[in-house]
Parts: structure tokens; C-alpha cells; sequence
């Protein structure tokens, strides 16, 4: 894939920093990687958007910062402000909301995409990396009618036919794994196993048409 195709539960969220330095260690991010600000979600129902500040240029946020859509074209990279938050080489963009505990659900609309990612990342991964290439990121890939699964550059095919417009993903911080969710069932297709050591936050890449995210959800009974 080429560069050019490129919390709240409760109440009120609470407004913290997080340090960059454990970041720094666990993902590789440079001494010059600034302090991050992230909403943390102990709970079970994280409520998030997508986070302007990280997007790459070639994607637009839609939808009150619930969607997004990829250009073709995209904005010159030198038109957007620049921050050390923004992801610089992949058309990738995170949530902001970071989970550092509990069970965590929510769905994703898939609209007239045949190259996507979904899935999460720590808050911190470095930018110049694209979700599932780095040991910091865990997601769900799909291709050309293809599932598969992706950590650390390491692809495991999914045997899921077809491609449907929505589907779920429960992230289990204590449990450490995401599983990606069937809606008709529902049911966990396939399961990641992860190895969180900073909080993560939902994260996903495109390289053509549009996802809209749905959270505050809570968790299905019967997952």
C-alpha cells in the first residue's frame, strides 16, 4: 500500500495527560514526540471521536467527527497544521478516547470501501508507521473481498465471506485481545491477541470510500 493511497463513562470525562515518555519507550517515538492529551475511559462504553489533530491529509472528517472519507487527491500535506500528533506516510486516523481498562464495544459503517483497517493502537505509535505494521497496533484488514488480521506486519487470513456494511469490535483491555464481531449473530469472528502497555485509543486507515464509527454502546450480552 502505497503513502499516497496512501474517558467517558458515568459523568463527565476527565481531562488528562498522559506521559510521552511511556509511549517513547514502548513504540520507539523520538525524544521529540510532544506531551499527549487523550480522554480516558475506565469503564465499559467508551464514547469517542475521530481526532482531527492525528489525521493524515488525504482523509476529511465528516459526520460531527464521526466519519471519515478518503480523497483521491487529498489536501497538500503543507495546506494542514502540522503537530508530531498527525500520521504523515498512511491514510490512518485515530479515536479520541483511550481506553486504559474494562470491556469496550462499538460498530463501524462501511460504505464503498474495498481497502480498509479497523481496529486499535496505542495512543503513542510512532506516525510515520500504518496500523498492523506496528507491534503498537492491532486491526482488522479488509481487500478486495478479503478479511484478514494484522499486528506487527504479521498478516493471518480470516475465513469471513463477503464484505457487510457494519460490524463490531470489543476490545478487552484486562482480557488482552479485540475481537472482530459478526452483527447477524452476533458473534466474535476472530479474535487478536494483544499485549497493551500504554493506553489505546480506536484507530483506522482507508484507502477509498468512507467509514462511519458508531460508540457509546454498550457491550452485547452475549459477547
Amino acid at each position: 500500500m502505497a503513502a499516497s493511497r496512501s474517558v467517558v463513562f458515568g459523568g463527565v470525562p476527565a481531562l488528562r495527560a498522559v506521559s510521552a515518555a511511556v509511549w517513547r519507550r514502548a513504540c520507539g517515538l523520538g525524544a521529540t514526540a510532544a506531551r499527549l492529551y487523550v480522554t480516558q475511559t475506565p469503564g465499559n462504553r467508551i464514547q469517542f471521536k475521530l481526532d482531527e489533530k492525528t489525521a493524515h491529509s488525504s482523509l476529511d472528517l465528516f459526520k460531527k467527527e464521526t466519519g471519515v472519507i478518503y480523497r483521491v487527491i487529498g489536501v497538500d500535506p503543507t495546506k494542514v497544521p502540522q503537530n508530531p500528533e498527525r500520521f504523515r506516510d498512511w491514510a490512518v486516523v485515530l479515536g479520541d478516547s483511550a481506553v486504559t481498562g474494562g470491556r469496550h464495544y462499538w460498530e463501524v459503517t462501511v460504505r464503498k470501501s474495498q481497502e480498509f483497517h479497523i481496529g486499535v493502537a496505542d495512543c503513542g505509535m510512532p506516525r510515520e508507521d500504518c496500523i498492523g505494521s506496528s507491534s503498537c497496533s492491532w486491526v482488522f484488514g479488509f481487500m478486495h473481498g478479503d478479511w484478514y488480521s494484522m499486528t506487527g506486519n504479521e498478516v493471518v487470513p480470516i475465513s469471513w465471506v463477503g464484505k457487510p456494511e457494519r460490524v463490531g469490535l470489543l476490545l478487552d483491555y484486562e482480557g488482552q485481545k479485540l475481537g472482530l464481531v459478526d452483527l447477524d449473530k452476533p458473534a466474535i469472528v476472530h479474535s487478536i491477541a494483544a499485549e497493551f502497555k500504554s493506553p489505546a485509543c480506536p484507530a483506522f486507515a482507508l484507502w477509498d470510500g468512507e467509514l462511519v464509527t458508531h460508540s457509546g454502546l454498550e457491550v452485547p450480552e452475549k459477547l
